[in-house]
């Protein structure tokens, strides 16, 4: 394992954020290559060898959560060894571990305020998007010493709103709580832009817009990035950010 796998990386002051492909692991099939998930049916020493892979990418072992399309965010622990918890976000001002996020449609976002030394990742499909999983990790970023207009945001890639066809009910429950989030596909039936609605939900927690930034791929129509919705038996990319 002497190559880190393929990744976008975009720029965060203070962090160094990715967010992994397909390519560049060991899984094979429908996993094919770089899955980072356990509970998706793939081989675990595979997964096993794909998480070995991230870590040395990113100079550090990540952290994973239990995610369960909640709120709750995981504040690691100052020092020493970090369990593996249910939630759905995680925040850190530690500098020898990194955070993971899994997606395979849902975004993955990644905060760093340098002034205070402090990072976060959160999980935003539509459930934990419209419950407040954005808000409530600045919540916990402000709790160690962050700012919110003083965060770089950036939202990863997930499924676009030409592509998010849902039923017209969960449209209208969605846009009561976000309404950026009203949209259509590309064939004119209601769907969901998430992204729109990540925005909004950060810029009504206090998060400066101009400091918001997209990682804009949509996972059902880039092949290069796991979605559930282009293929239901897949892997699962991930989002990532550790302190520089």
């Amino acid at each position: 394992m002497t190559e880190a796998p393929p990744a976008r990386a975009p720029r965060l002051r203070g962090a160094r954020a990715v967010f992994t492909g397909r390519l560049g692991g060991v899984s094979a099939g429908h996993f094919s290559s770089l899955n980072l998930a356990h509970h998706v049916g793939d081989d675990p020493g595979a997964v096993a060898q794909n998480r070995a892979l991230v870590d040395q990418a990113m100079g550090a072992p990540a952290v994973y959560v239990d995610q369960v399309h909640g709120t709750t965010v995981h504040v690691l622990p100052a020092t020493g060894e970090v369990p593996v918890v249910t939630a759905d976000a995680a925040v850190t001002t530690r500098t020898d571990r990194a955070l993971a996020i899994m997606v395979a449609d849902c975004l993955p976002v990644l905060f760093s305020d340098d002034r205070a030394g402090v990072i976060g990742a959160a999980h935003a499909g539509r459930r934990g998007l419209l419950d407040g999983v954005l808000e409530a990790t600045i919540t916990a970023m402000v709790g160690l010493g962050a700012r919110p207009d003083d965060l770089e945001i950036v939202i990863g890639p997930g499924i676009c709103g030409r592509c998010y066809e849902v039923p017209a009910a969960m449209q209208e429950e969605a846009a009561r709580l976000l309404p950026a989030t009203a949209t259509e596909t590309r064939w004119g039936t209601p769907a969901l832009d998430l992204r729109a609605g990540a925005r909004q939900a950060l810029e009504r927690a206090g998060a400066a817009p101009g400091s918001i930034h997209d990682e804009d791929s949509c996972t059902r129509e880039d092949e290069g990035l796991f979605s559930y919705r282009r293929q239901s038996v897949t892997g699962r990319f991930a989002g990532l950010i550790r302190r520089d």
